[in-house]
C-alpha cells in the first residue's frame, strides 16, 4: 500500500482548495458580511456549514461511491444519466465556467478600461485569452498539483492575507445593523447564501479529480483513496473557512452602499490601498477564477471521456472550453440571473444524495430509500425553482409554499424525511414478501 508524504498531502489539499476557490467564493462572503453587520458570526456559521461542510462531504461521498455516476445510480440508472449530465453541464460550460470567466473580466480588467471602450469587444478579447490559457492548463491534468498547489494557490492566499492584515490596522468603525433576512434568520440566510458558491455540486465533480490525482501518486486501494480524500477535504475546508472569515470581516467593516460582493470588496481594497488596490484585486480575482475554470474543464472532460470513450480527452477539453467562451460573453448579469433558480432546483437533490451516501450502511443501501427520498425532494426543489423564476404553477405554488421551513429555504427537508420513511417501509414490505415466497417454496 502506497502512503503519501505530508508534503504531497499538503499540495493535494491546496490543489483542492484552488479548485473550489473561484468567483462565488470571493464575492459572496464580503456581501454577506456587509449585509449581516453585527449578525456576522451566526450568518457566517450558516455559510461555512453549506459552503465548506457540504462540499467536503461531497468529495468524501464521491470518493466512497467511486464517482458521481455510480453515486446517482443508487437511485436509478436513468436518473443517474440525467442528473449527472445536468450537474456537469451546470457546473461546467453552461454556468460555472462562464461565470468564472466573466467575473474575472469584471474585476480584473473592466476597472482599468476607459468609458469609451467597447466593453463587448473587450470582454471577447479577454475571455478568448483567458479560456486559451485555461485550455492549455487543462490539457495536462497530472500537473495540476504542481501548478496550483505549489504555485497559484500560495499567491492567492498571500494576496488575501495582505488585504486582511492591512484592514486590521485601518479604522473603519463598528459594523452596521443587519438588513432584511440577516436580522430575522441570520444562520438560515447564511446557509442559503452558501448555495451560491456552487461548491457542493462542484464537489461532486472534483471528487473524481482528487481520486485520479491520488491514483497518479500511486494510491490504488479504495479505502486509502477515501481516507486521503477526507484528509485533503478537511485541510482544504480549514483554509476555506479562514478565508471566508477574513472576507466576511472585510465586508462587515465596509459602510458603503453596494449591490454585490464584488463592489463591496472593491470599496474596501480601494480604501486600504488607493488606486493600486485595483491591481491587487484584479490579480486575486483572475487567479482564483482561472484555477476554478481549469478544474471544472478538467473534471467535465474526464467525465465525458468515460461515457463516450471514442471521443478523446483533448477533444472534450476543446468543446467545453469553446462553449464556455460563448456563454461567458453573455455577461455576468445574465449568468447570475439564471444561476439562482438553477441552483435552487439542483442543490437540495445533491445534498440529499450526499447524506444518503454517507448513511448508506445504516439502511443497507436500499434503492427504495434512495428513490423515494430523491423523488420527493426533486418535486419540491424543481417546483421552488419555477416559483423563484416567476412561473405560476397554480395549486402547486400554494402547496410548496405551505411546507414547513419553506420561508427559511428548507421546504424540502420534511418531504425528504417522509421519503426516507416510505423507502424504509417499502424495504420492510419487500423483505416480508420475499420471506413468504421462500416459505411457500419450502412447503411446496
Amino acid at each position: 500500500m502506497k502512503h503519501l508524504s505530508k508534503k504531497d498531502m499538503l499540495f493535494i489539499s491546496l490543489m483542492l482548495f484552488s479548485l473550489f476557490f473561484g468567483a462565488g467564493n470571493l464575492i459572496f462572503p464580503p456581501f454577506l458580511g456587509q449585509s449581516a453587520g453585527t449578525s456576522l458570526w451566526p450568518s457566517m456559521a450558516g455559510f461555512i456549514l453549506s459552503a465548506v461542510g457540504l462540499p467536503i462531504l461531497g468529495v468524501v461521498a464521491v470518493a466512497k461511491a467511486n464517482g458521481l455516476h455510480s453515486l446517482a445510480s443508487r437511485v436509478h440508472p436513468f436518473f443517474s444519466a440525467i442528473f449527472t449530465l445536468i450537474i456537469y453541464l451546470a457546473i461546467g460550460p453552461l454556468l460555472g465556467i462562464p461565470r468564472a470567466g466573466s467575473l474575472a473580466f469584471e474585476m480584473g480588467v473592466s476597472p482599468f478600461l476607459s468609458k469609451d471602450m467597447n466593453l463587448t469587444l473587450a470582454l471577447f478579447i479577454y475571455t478568448f485569452v483567458y479560456f486559451g490559457l485555461s485550455y492549455w492548463l487543462a490539457l495536462s491534468p497530472s500537473k495540476l498539483v504542481d501548478r496550483f498547489g505549489k504555485l497559484l494557490t500560495p499567491v492567492i492566499l498571500l494576496l488575501i492575507l495582505i488585504i486582511f492584515v492591512r484592514a486590521l490596522t485601518h479604522s473603519f468603525g463598528a459594523p452596521a445593523l443587519p438588513t432584511a433576512d440577516y436580522a430575522a434568520m441570520p444562520f438560515a440566510k447564511g446557509f442559503l447564501d452558501g448555495y451560491l458558491t456552487m461548491d457542493t455540486i462542484a464537489a461532486l465533480n472534483f471528487g473524481i479529480v482528487i481520486s485520479l490525482t491520488l491514483k497518479q501518486k500511486g494510491v490504488s486501494h479504495s479505502k486509502q483513496i477515501v481516507s486521503y480524500s477526507i484528509r485533503a477535504g478537511l485541510l482544504a475546508g480549514l483554509i476555506l473557512t479562514l478565508i471566508y472569515i477574513m472576507l466576511g470581516y472585510l465586508g462587515a467593516i465596509n459602510h458603503g452602499t453596494t449591490e454585490n460582493g464584488a463592489q463591496t470588496l472593491t470599496q474596501v481594497v480601494l480604501t486600504l490601498f488607493g488606486s493600486s488596490g485595483a491591481i491587487i484585486l484584479g490579480l486575486v480575482f483572475s487567479l482564483a477564477c482561472l484555477t476554478t475554470s481549469v478544474g471544472l474543464i478538467t473534471s467535465c472532460s474526464q467525465y465525458f471521456t468515460t461515457i463516450i470513450p471514442k471521443v478523446k480527452y483533448r477533444t472534450w477539453v476543446t468543446v467545453i472550453t469553446g462553449s464556455s467562451l460563448v456563454f461567458a460573453n453573455l455577461g455576468l448579469t445574465k449568468i447570475l440571473l439564471i444561476s439562482v433558480p438553477a441552483l435552487t432546483a439542483i442543490y437540495p437533490i445533491a445534498i440529499t444524495l450526499i447524506i444518503l451516501t454517507l448513511l448508506n450502511d445504516l439502511f443497507g443501501g436500499n434503492r427504495s430509500v434512495y428513490a423515494t427520498t430523491t423523488l420527493f425532494v426533486s418535486i419540491v426543489s424543481i417546483s421552488d425553482a419555477f416559483i423563484q423564476s416567476g412561473i405560476n404553477l397554480g395549486p402547486i405554488n400554494t402547496l410548496v409554499k405551505s411546507l414547513p421551513l419553506y420561508t427559511f429555504g428548507f421546504g424540502w427537508l420534511v418531504p425528504a424525511a417522509i421519503g426516507v420513511l416510505i423507502g424504509l417501509l417499502i424495504k420492510i414490505l419487500n423483505k416480508q414478501q420475499s420471506f413468504k415466497k421462500s416459505q411457500q417454496s419450502k412447503v411446496s
